[in-house]
């Protein structure tokens, strides 16, 4: 019997102009991979950390007490996301917060007393131009540096273990992130000088069964749009075993470059068009994105796991 998950985390939709990655089905993905290769004490010190999560209550809302360590480490890795909806939190920053204030603010790591949405943590627009286009690098705050700095402070000795466990949930999700590879690249042409926002300035067709009508949200969606952990669970135990030493590993800016290399590679070609669309997907297309996107979440999870037993062994 599936368990019960409480609907009014899950009910809350996002829009697909947001930098939002792999949806949270595959974010939950990535989490129940990396759940599997903890070790039994790292296991138990999230299990620890996610009790202070406040949304953790509802995670485990009818959920059996074996299961709720592990039901508790996959939905939290849909938290970064879900604060986009949840009222209490508001987006600080320029363009409706997805890009960081000149502030100090905007790199700030105090815990569950934060209320900022800090969107711009959740990618890096590593620019490209196929037309010779200006680029702009990227603004910091962004993935990369967060990725850092939550992981240092996890590794730490001491702490507040009210900020760790703020940090824990945002690199189960961050991981996830920088291994969509809209999340790692933002094409500039000359339609669109200041980017195209990891795609989602590019319109698609993408044919029957698919609600997408942006690249990236083409690319959230393709691996499902299930809330269901459990679906999760059983989908990430059926994907393929990564490559080993690709799994190992353990730093952030290769993960990003990996990305960055396809989405150039394997994103931004035929039939996506130099240009903002929209283009009609075609069923090769979207076929080897599914076949991308397994590899991706597969290695995500390994190396998230990898993070966290280092982290907090």
């Amino acid at each position: 019997m599936k368990a019960f998950i409480g609907l009014p985390i899950l009910g809350l939709a996002l829009s697909a102009t947001q930098a939002t990655a792999w949806d949270n089905f595959g974010h939950m993905e990535v989490a129940a991979l990396a759940w599997a290769q903890l070790t039994p004490k790292v296991q138990s010190r999230v299990a620890e950390l996610l009790n202070l999560n406040p949304e953790h209550s509802n995670w485990i809302q009818g959920v059996a007490a074996q299961q709720r360590g592990q039901i508790a480490f996959v939905m939290a890795a849909t938290w970064p996301d879900f604060i986009k909806r949840d009222p209490s939190y508001r987006s600080d920053g320029p363009e409706g917060g997805d890009r960081p204030p000149a502030t100090a603010e905007a790199s700030q790591n105090k815990g569950y007393v934060d209320h900022f949405r800090h969107k711009y943590w959740h990618f890096v627009d590593e620019p490209f131009s196929p037309d010779q286009t200006p680029i702009q690098q990227p603004a910091t705050p962004n993935a990369e540096t967060q990725i850092a700095a939550f992981r240092a402070t996890l590794s730490a000795e001491g702490g507040s273990d009210d900020v760790k466990s703020y940090d824990l949930v945002w690199l189960l999700h961050l991981v996830g992130d920088v291994h969509q590879p809209l999340h790692a690249a933002s094409r500039f042409i000359q339609g669109e000088p200041n980017g195209d926002a990891g795609g989602n300035r590019v319109k698609i067709h993408c044919g029957s069964g698919c609600d997408a009508t942006e690249l990236h949200a083409f690319w959230d969606d393709v691996l499902g749009t299930s809330d269901d952990p459990n679906e999760a669970i059983t989908a990430a135990a059926q994907l393929p075993a990564p490559d080993a030493r690709a799994a190992s590993i353990a730093d952030e800016h290769t993960w990003i470059n990996e990305s960055f290399g396809l989405a150039r590679a394997n994103v931004y070609v035929a039939p996506i068009g130099v240009g903002t669309g929209p283009f009609p997907l075609t069923d090769k297309y979207k076929s080897d994105a599914l076949r991308l996107a397994k590899e991706r979440i597969a290695l995500a999870g390994a190396r998230l796991a990898n993070l966290l037993n280092a982290a907090l062994k």
